[in-house]
């Protein structure tokens, strides 16, 4: 492996990755050297994302809270400084979806979804860049947008607005820390086939629109996200910050 590309040494933490995406992310970190921190709210299902890392050789380890409560977030960053483990590479991948018109969605499932895309990487990311600034090594930031980052949907208007918010906020991170040798940038997936996408997949109708409106003509892979991950965790990225990369098959770029 390129230097460029060599995590290892590195220590990431991947925000909702005991299964899909998150997951992908944390194996192909890992794949390059890194050591993970895997991270949801369900103890069983981090523990059992952590026992198949490890049983692929990997170096991995649990952190389960809920990214949405501040409390839960300030008290895992002093477990991980209590236990002697410095984050060198943050990647906020949380995220939930909620479909429903806007005109019958509830402030509350707004807020929920708000909260669990959007307000969670301000949140964690706050705490990893603090830690990072203090130490005086840099770091990574890596947000997880989507194609909702750059253009709607109808029924899905909470993910887009937090979606669209999480590239901003993403400048936002670069515009304050990349002085400190911290890029922050994103990540905007396609259309994948994943456990959160499987109404849409089993929907002929939808899997055919799909299909039909992406060049690649097929959904993407959770694998296929992994080698942007890496990019943008590596030394390969040291002077790119504040941007946002599409892994889409093309979607973005045609009419």
């Amino acid at each position: 492996m390129s230097p460029l590309f060599d995590l290892t040494g590195r220590t990431a933490l991947i925000t909702g990755s005991a299964r899909g995406l998150g997951y992908g992310f944390a194996q192909g970190l890992a794949e390059a050297g890194a050591k993970v921190v895997i991270n949801a709210r369900n103890t069983e299902q981090v523990a059992q994302a952590v026992a198949q890392l490890r049983a692929q050789g990997h170096d991995a380890l649990g952190l389960p809270f809920d990214v949405t409560d501040e409390a839960a977030v300030d008290a895992a960053f002093a477990s991980l400084d209590q236990q002697g483990i410095e984050i060198d590479i943050l990647i906020n991948n949380a995220g939930i979806q909620h479909r429903m018109p806007l005109v019958d969605l509830e402030l509350k499932d707004w807020q929920r979804v708000i909260d669990t895309n959007l307000t969670s990487a301000f949140i964690v990311g706050k705490q990893a860049a603090k830690r990072m600034i203090a130490r005086g090594r840099g770091g990574k930031v890596i947000n997880i947008g989507s194609l909702t980052s750059e253009a709607a949907r109808a029924t899905v208007g909470p993910y887009t607005a937090a979606k669209g918010g999480i590239k901003m906020l993403t400048r936002a991170m670069a515009a304050e820390w990349t002085e400190h040798g911290i890029q922050a940038n994103a990540i905007g997936p396609g259309y994948m086939a994943t456990e959160m996408n499987t109404a849409l997949l089993q929907n002929p109708a939808f899997d055919a629109w799909v299909k039909g409106r992406t060049p690649a003509r097929r959904w993407g892979r959770a694998d296929e996200l992994a080698g942007t991950a890496v990019y943008l965790a590596s030394a390969a990225s040291d002077y790119v910050s504040g941007q946002i990369i599409y892994v889409d098959g093309g979607m973005l770029a045609v009419l």
